[in-house]
């Protein structure tokens, strides 16, 4: 080994202690580790930043915008909704939300979908009264499983692209990684469905995690029917299968001021009519976008909804002395003073008779307000109440759903067919939704995990530097000697569970800046196509089952389904075998050798 080399080792081994050690957050780590290896000599100046410009790294920005954009847009939550059924079998139940994530893992983040369908699972688990620890592992490891099937779908395939169009002029396109991926993802999802939910540890399948399901009490609320709404016309009673999927009560009718209640069940529907809800924030905004209604009433709706910045909604508890307190919204004139309604009460499950405009509020009431996004805190602090902590609250633009889906279709069969870049299309479909108000400039950087984008960055610079340095092909050369006279086939399984077991303890996007130009120097080396090589590191990279801490996705599910760090790999070790024994045939198939 050359000066450079030992450097390059020693900072890559600090750089993987430090990472598995956890005790600094892994951006900071990649980012001093960079800073090192300039001031060492090993990486120039002059490109040091490279990476954050690299194309791989602005696809990973831009693709967590257009996932929020997405959720955003309501663009999935109509198949979301079929999926909260408590009657519904666990493998059942298993195998139609893990499929769905994995569907929906292909074309957004497979982190953003989990983010999504988590609370989902979650609202089923409480229906069905089991613990979610039984399926929130299989979904995780469902939309890891999907994530493989394109380019978009996780870190690494980007990564794994760039790194081919760099040392072989192309990159791999949308679906190159499709027929691999899908087959593995089937056979994955097949084990996960029917096998792997039986692995779960007794613990998790019966324990309620940190109160994963308990809730604050339901809100009263009220939803108002536009003019030309569809349910116009139809029963009130033909809305319970609707309420019911987004778990919502359907309490009653306001027509013309006058509030009606069990007879109200057959009444026909008119424009203007106002319904009687009880229901979670999230599921009452679930219902409000399913059936297209109104946080308001006829009166107030252009004031309210012609809020040229955003609505948003949030939570706040009356203190004794609050300005609302003993007195009505109507009263204080909260729509015309602050441009806000409420379109909620939580009284301790005390009845509320009277319409939300003009119920007297009482002290311990926890209002639901719809405000101008960012005036959140100046409504609040006007009306003399108390901030409710957060929950992530967020207003579903279900009218801009098909925009949403035609801008993301357009870019990315623009892409596939070559005509744009896939970065330059995905940054018109950015360009589109901040102009169309689906993701608010406001939110607009907010939505890009800035950590990814720094240790993408920084590691970057460090790979190239240990590829030009000869450290690639020294390890190449010593993992084709270690395996002897194995078949190529054996070589190409033996860098895959390598490439897994790192991915394991590391970070996926670090692992794959790693391994990738491992694998082309080994195809070099045998004098085989380096396709194949790149793609069983896109697999085993992907493929982190064993532990919480390899796939932010195994993090998240991590306390709400009551797991711990060695549950995962008595479903995870199977599963990775699985994935080998699966994807490396296909991959010869797809990719010869």
């Amino acid at each position: 080994m050359n000066v450079d080399q030992i450097v390059l080792f020693s900072l890559f081994g600090a750089l993987f202690t430090l990472l598995i050690w956890g005790r600094y957050r892994y951006d900071l780590v990649a980012f001093a580790t960079l800073l090192c290896a300039v001031v060492l000599g090993v990486v120039p100046a002059e490109t040091a930043f490279t990476g954050f410009g690299h194309p791989a790294t602005i696809i990973v920005a831009l693709v967590l915008v257009v996932s929020t954009g997405l959720v955003n847009a309501g663009a999935v939550q109509m198949i979301t909704l079929t999926v909260v059924d408590g009657g519904r079998s666990l493998h059942s139940h298993i195998a139609l939300l893990g499929g769905i994530g994995a569907v929906l893992s292909g074309f957004i983040n497979n982190v953003a979908a989990l983010a999504l369908l988590m609370p989902v699972d979650i609202q089923a688990a409480r229906k069905a009264n089991r613990a979610p620890g039984l399926s929130l592992m299989p979904l995780s490891f469902a939309t890891i499983l999907g994530g493989m099937v394109t380019l978009i779908g996780t870190p690494p395939n980007i990564i794994i692209a760039s790194i081919r169009q760099a040392e072989l002029g192309r990159p791999f396109e949308m679906f190159d990684f499709a027929p691999v991926g899908v087959v593995t993802a089937l056979a994955g999802m097949a084990f996960v469905t029917l096998v792997g939910w039986r692995l779960i540890p007794e613990r998790a399948a019966t324990r309620d995690p940190a109160g994963a399901l308990q809730e604050t009490s339901a809100y009263l609320a009220e939803l108002s029917v536009p003019d030309d709404n569809g349910i116009v016309g139809k029963r009130l009673s033909e809305l319970d299968e609707t309420a019911t999927k987004s778990d919502v009560s359907i309490l009653g009718l306001i027509r013309d001021g006058t509030r009606r209640y069990g007879s109200s069940r057959g009444t026909v529907l008119k424009a203007d009519d106002i319904l009687v809800l009880e229901a979670q924030p999230d599921a009452l905004d679930d219902f409000r976008a399913a059936l297209g209604l109104a946080y308001t009433d006829a009166d107030r709706r252009e004031l309210i909804e012609g809020e040229t910045d955003g609505l948003t909604l949030i939570e706040a508890v009356v203190p004794r002395d609050a300005r609302i307190a003993g007195t009505s919204a109507q009263a204080v004139g909260l729509h015309w003073r602050q441009r806000s309604v409420i379109v909620g009460i939580s009284r301790q499950g005390r009845r509320i008779t009277q319409n939300l405009r003009r119920a007297r509020i009482t002290p311990g009431d926890i209002l639901l307000l719809l405000t101008p996004a960012d005036a959140g805190p100046q409504v609040i602090n006007w009306l003399g109440c108390l901030p409710l902590a957060q929950r992530g609250l967020s207003i579903t633009q279900q009218n801009k759903s098909w925009l949403a889906i035609a801008l993301f279709v357009a870019a990315v069969a623009a892409a596939t067919a070559g005509l744009i870049p896939l970065s330059i299309g995905l940054g018109g479909v950015v360009v589109g939704y901040v102009l169309s108000g689906i993701v608010p400039l406001r939110d607009l950087y907010d939505q890009i995990e800035w950590p990814v984008v720094v240790l993408l960055g920084s590691l970057i610079p460090l790979g190239e530097a240990l590829n030009d340095s000869g450290g690639t092909e020294l390890l190449a050369s010593q993992l084709v000697g270690l395996t002897g006279d194995l078949p190529t086939w054996a070589i190409l399984a033996v860098l895959m569970a390598v490439t897994m077991t790192l991915s394991d303890v590391l970070n996926n996007t670090a692992t794959a800046i790693v391994a990738a130009p491992v694998g082309i120097e080994i195809a070099n080396r045998l004098d085989a196509a380096p396709n194949a090589f790149l793609m069983a590191v896109a697999v085993g990279a992907s493929s982190a089952f064993l532990t919480p801490i390899g796939h932010k996705n195994n993090t998240l599910i991590l306390g709400p389904g009551g797991y711990r760090f060695g549950d995962y790999w008595r479903m995870g070790l199977p599963l990775e075998l699985i994935v080998i024994a699966v994807s490396v045939p296909m991959i010869l198939l797809v990719w010869p050798l």
